[in-house]
Order: structure tokens, then C-alpha cells, then sequence
């Protein structure tokens, strides 16, 4: 296994790069990507220097961001009045709008993402709702979710890259 453990490590590096890039851009699923980067890099390394018990901790701080990016978009929304059905219509109209600006690597695909998501959801609410402010504070009340999960989502993957660094290289 020592033989791989320099492509191993270097495409575990690339993961791990794309996992922090990914904890501030809607699309990429940043801890997951950490995650699998260094199992990469342990497995390279024969689990030696980064062992289960690191990666099941990492393991689980994955699935923490991910419920906390979730839920505090959600709950922040449903606090303004926001429906169930339009936060489901920003997530697709999110997901819509990074695809189609996709052909703009990184930039693109956030500005895609937050401007589908925002003009899904206010599109939604102005519907159900018939009323501009209403549609509006939605708007913000999402916006607001978002950027918490996005810090919340981004000092967990600055807690995995430690981590990973401390158990590889200390």
C-alpha cells in the first residue's frame, strides 16, 4: 500500500481542498468531501497515522454539518412564516440555478444557486400569499439561514482540516 500512498495522498489533498471550497459554496458537499479525503490519505497510509476512531469523529461531524446547513435554513425560514412548499421550490430553484450557471466555474454556480433559490422562494410566497413584504421578509429570513449555515458549516470543516493535520503530520 505504500507504493499508492503518494497517489493516495495526493488525490485525498484534492478532496480535502474541494471540502473546504465546498463549506462556503451551496453545491459542493464540503465535509463529506473532507471526509473522503482523508480516508483516502489513511488508507494510503495503511490507517497508521489516522486510524477508524479519527474518521468515525470525522465521520460524525459530517453528518452535523450537514443536519446544522438544513436545519438552520429551515427553521430561520419557517420563524418569518415561511412554507414547507416554498422552501422545498428555493432548494430546487437553487439546485436549477447552479446547474444553469454551472458553465462558470465556482462563481457561477453560487451566484446560480442564490439567485434560483431567492427568486424561487419569493416567486412562491407572492403566490401564497399575495403580498410583496411578506415575500420579501421570506427572502431575508432564508438569506439570513443560509449565511448561518454557511459559518456554522465552515468552522466544522475548519475543525476536520485540524484535526486531519494534527493526526497526519504531528
Amino acid at each position: 500500500m505504500q507504493d499508492l500512498f503518494p497517489i493516495l495522498a495526493a488525490i485525498g489533498y484534492v478532496f480535502i481542498f474541494l471540502g473546504l471550497v465546498g463549506s462556503v459554496v451551496p453545491v459542493l458537499p464540503g465535509p463529506v468531501f473532507i471526509w473522503l479525503g482523508t480516508f483516502l490519505w489513511a488508507w494510503g497510509d495503511g490507517f497508521v497515522r489516522i486510524g477508524w476512531p479519527t474518521l468515525l469523529l470525522l465521520g460524525v461531524l459530517t453528518v452535523i454539518a450537514w443536519g446544522s446547513d438544513l436545519a438552520l435554513t429551515a427553521i430561520t425560514s419557517r420563524r418569518s412564516g415561511t412554507g414547507w412548499r416554498s422552501i422545498g421550490v428555493a432548494i430546487l430553484g437553487g439546485l436549477a440555478g447552479a446547474a444553469v450557471l454551472s458553465i462558470i466555474p465556482i462563481i457561477g454556480t453560487v451566484i446560480g444557486a442564490l439567485v434560483g433559490s431567492v427568486t424561487a422562494l419569493w416567486y412562491m410566497e407572492y403566490q401564497q400569499k399575495g403580498d410583496r413584504e411578506a415575500a420579501t421578509q421570506a427572502v431575508r429570513a432564508y438569506i439570513g439561514g443560509f449565511l448561518l449555515a454557511m459559518l456554522v458549516e465552515l468552522g466544522i470543516a475548519m475543525l476536520m482540516i485540524t484535526i486531519f493535520a494534527t493526526q497526519a503530520f504531528l
